[in-house]
């Protein structure tokens, strides 16, 4: 599906055809056809549209004549059936800058581009093409804080419960938070790495403008933020993990060696029982009392045996 939008009287307007529009966003579903041709009118390579659906496609940047080329990771949820799949993972999107016109085309349904067509961003003008790439800079790391804040309240929620069950979809759900994490430490390494080489080399051509030079910026040290804070996330996640193995080991440990102190207390009236009860004289058959005797000393001797698996805290 290939939208066309502009600005108009302070609205975002959606047009049809290139002629007034200034900003064009590609989103599924379409066709190879229409993408050839959307490439064909607006004389961008064609390469410059469909790497940005590439799922494993990094951020980068690229400049073919006038044509800017920059693709950028973002986190959605993963809609993916697998019990043991990450619930976010991270998905380009491509934006190409050619004259006047902005093109943003992507493979998934996007949260950040929503917030753009539901007109929930302020300042923003497709016009301004500059700018709103620095705002889908901006959202797109806002995003990644949401979603890292979201990621870790679950954590802690996902801890107490282990306190009290230590049971495998609690574990399993850990795992799927710590495949995330690793989704959003690479995106955001990536992320940051080109931002930095675009504000080096001015790719957005902003050199002069103290705004857009201020807003960049300051997108490039929240990024950094967000990357501290999932690779913090990520060692706390690791360790929580840790920890909660080697809890289960013990808990098997000392549930094993209480079972083996049970039984070895059963053993001795058993064994007691098995000697007195063989088909042999033992001076005790002439005895009609003898089997309450018998009786009382294994009850006796197995409260000794118990007593000393207390003291040593074996029970």
């Amino acid at each position: 599906m290939i939208l066309f939008y502009t600005k108009q009287s302070g609205k975002l307007v959606e047009v049809e055809g290139l002629e007034s529009a200034r900003w064009v966003n590609i989103t599924p579903p379409f066709s190879q056809e229409e993408l050839e041709y959307t490439a064909q009118e607006l004389d961008i390579p064609l390469d410059f549209l469909t790497d940005s659906l590439d799922i494993d496609e990094r951020s980068r940047y690229e400049r073919e004549d006038d044509v800017r080329l920059i693709v950028l990771n973002t986190p959605i949820l993963n809609n993916a059936d697998e019990p043991n799949a990450a619930i976010y993972i991270t998905v380009p999107i491509g934006i190409i800058l050619v004259g006047e016109i902005i093109i943003t085309i992507t493979a998934f349904e996007n949260p950040i581009l929503k917030k753009f067509l539901s007109g929930k961003v302020r300042g923003f003008d497709p016009r301004d093409t500059n700018l709103f790439v620095l705002q889908i800079f901006e959202q797109n790391v806002y995003r990644f804080l949401t979603c890292l804040k979201g990621l870790n309240l679950r954590r802690n929620l996902l801890e107490q419960e282990l306190y009290d069950s230590s049971r495998n979809s609690e574990l399993q759900e850990l795992l799927r938070l710590e495949k995330s994490l690793v989704y959003f430490v690479t995106s955001l390494s990536a992320n940051e790495l080109m931002k930095m080489k675009m504000q080096r080399i001015d790719l957005l051509r902003i050199k002069g403008d103290e705004d857009k030079e201020d807003l960049l910026g300051d997108v490039i040290i929240d990024n950094s933020q967000a990357l501290e804070m999932a690779n913090t996330y990520t060692n706390i996640l690791s360790g929580t993990m840790d920890a909660f193995a080697s809890i289960i080991s013990n808990n098997l440990n000392i549930v094993m060696q209480r079972l083996t102190s049970i039984t070895i207390v059963l053993m001795i009236p058993t064994v007691i029982a098995s000697f007195f009860g063989m088909n042999v004289k033992n001076g005790l058959e002439d005895y009609p009392n003898a089997i309450y005797w018998i009786t009382i000393a294994s009850i006796f001797l197995a409260f000794l045996v118990a007593s000393f698996f207390m003291r040593k805290r074996m029970f």
